[in-house]
């Protein structure tokens, strides 16, 4: 097992594949948005889907080029981002949209994901991750910097400029909000690393059996919606709003 917190986001792609085609029946479509190195959209086209990474940035895609390579899958690659997917993307042509670590970063969150909506098939799935805001603000509070806390506990998510106030962190009814006016189905939020960025790396690095043990504690919590509004990060695996 690698790294405890990388194969929770791995298992919230696993996830994701699962919900897109409950059934196993066909492969999927899917549309890597900021997909960087291909951490993710390798493993997913090992699985034999067909994917399609957007990023900004072609060292990113380079680095992502050789690891498909080496992995002998074949992956679509196109720089650019939400502002732009439909140069690269036909309308209702995915099947499901992996946006984990994007809307946090990007000027308007509401327009990015509007511009993933229209990729989607009627039957498709986004499945979204963002950090969470309660987890934050704990972290902030035990550290002794209680300003930091306080203003990730008031701050309006509107008025949070990444330029200034560093990425969004969200609150679970933000999230439903944001996606509620992009045009999507919110469904319920799950916790990812509720305790993951908790322990000391030193306790899972030297413990035997450490690594397995905290990873089935985290899917423990995965199954409780309780944990899910103090964990790292904050996953919803949404529809379209169809009309």
């Amino acid at each position: 097992m690698g790294p405890v917190r990388a194969e929770v986001m791995w298992q919230a792609v696993r996830d994701a594949l699962e919900a897109a085609a409950p059934d196993e029946a066909r492969p999927l479509r899917v549309l890597d948005i900021g997909g960087g190195t291909g951490g993710d959209a390798v493993r997913v086209a090992a699985e034999g889907h067909e994917v399609v990474v957007v990023d900004p940035s072609p060292d990113a895609l380079a680095a992502l080029a050789r690891r498909a390579d080496d992995a002998g899958v074949a992956i679509s690659q196109a720089l650019g981002d939400t502002g732009d997917l439909a140069d690269h993307l036909e309308p209702a042509s995915i099947d499901l949209v992996l946006c984990h670590g994007v809307v946090e970063h990007v000027d308007d969150p509401v327009t990015a994901l509007r511009e993933v909506a229209r990729t989607l098939a009627p039957s498709g799935r986004l499945s979204i991750v963002v950090p969470g805001r309660v987890s934050a603000a704990i972290a902030r509070a035990v550290a002794g910097d209680f300003a930091a806390a306080q203003a990730l506990v008031e701050r309006p998510v509107a008025h949070w400029t990444p330029d200034e106030h560093g990425p969004r962190r969200y609150f679970s009814e933000e999230l439903d909000a944001l996606l509620a006016a992009a045009g999507f189905r919110p469904a319920e939020t799950r916790g990812l690393r509720v305790f993951a960025d908790l322990v000391p790396s030193a306790v899972v690095d030297v413990e035997p059996g450490a690594r397995e043990s905290l990873f089935a504690l985290e899917s423990a919590a995965r199954e409780r919606h309780e944990f899910a509004a103090c964990s790292g990060g904050l996953q919803q695996i949404a529809c379209l709003e169809l009309s």
